[in-house]
């Protein structure tokens, strides 16, 4: 009887989380918690020697989304792109604005959004020189369309933009 105590009644865990609750949709709103893989918005980043890769998601319409990414490969060598998503399977299918044919199937796992390794020959006007965007890996630092819409990131020319913004 005493191992009984405290427990929840069978099936109990079967009820999943309830989303209508206000301490559930202020978490989900802030960021602190996420919807379980059901969108990729938010910010994904990481600090490196060479810079910072960074990428931001927010809501473009009903199952879309628009993105922006920077990679930096060192000092004066960087790759910045933008484009849209849609779901596709347990991931997003990203398209890449300014290189028709340029799409790529990205995936989140254990909170890290992850390209393929390989792109397709479109994609290199993405980058400058032997740069390519194949393989970034970005850990998620936040669920929060907020912050994406705040990220900011360098473009070509060196300037400070929130791609994500407005």
């Amino acid at each position: 009887m005493l191992a009984a105590c405290g427990r929840p009644a069978p099936g109990e865990h079967a009820k999943g989380i309830d989303t209508g609750n206000p301490l559930e949709v202020t978490a989900r709103q802030r960021g602190v918690v996420h919807p379980e893989g059901a969108s990729p918005v938010g910010v994904f980043e990481r600090a490196h020697d060479l810079g910072r890769d960074a990428m931001c998601v927010v809501p473009d319409g009903a199952g879309k989304w628009r993105f922006a990414v920077t990679a930096a490969f060192g000092p004066g060598l960087s790759c910045a792109a933008h484009g849209t998503m849609v779901r596709e399977g347990r991931g997003w299918r990203m398209r890449f604005a300014g290189a028709d044919g340029c799409e790529a199937f990205v995936h989140e796992e254990e909170d890290e959004l992850r390209l393929p390794g390989k792109l397709p020959p479109q994609c290199r006007r993405l980058c400058p020189g032997r740069a390519s965007l194949a393989g970034l890996s970005l850990p998620r630092a936040s669920w929060s369309a907020a912050d994406a819409g705040g990220l900011r990131i360098a473009d070509r020319d060196g300037n400070m933009q929130r791609p994500c913004g407005g």
